[in-house]
């Protein structure tokens, strides 16, 4: 049974980021950065670092995994935001 259930997890994870990965591609081919929020990748890098503590400690290899990859799409949005932004200034 707890195969079935990671298999879910992982499943969830692959569908996760790559919904992730296609909106960061997205606003990097966009013409403006006004859209993106600072505050939105503040708060989504924060929550991953939070929920990677409380993954590993509850033991949830599939949690912390899908958490350190949340937290990487949200720096590399957050770094293409920036280098967007200081280009148009």
């Amino acid at each position: 049974m707890e195969v079935t259930a990671d298999l879910l997890g992982w499943a969830a994870t692959v569908v996760l980021i790559a919904t992730l990965a296609r909106q960061i591609h997205k606003q990097h081919k966009a013409d403006s950065v006004e859209a993106v929020s600072t505050w939105l990748f503040v708060g989504q890098m924060t929550a991953s670092v939070l929920f990677i503590a409380y993954s590993a400690l509850v033991g949830s290899t599939v949690f912390v995994v899908t958490n350190c990859l949340i937290l990487a799409t949200a720096v590399v949005g957050q770094v293409s935001a920036v280098r967007r932004r200081r280009r148009r200034e």
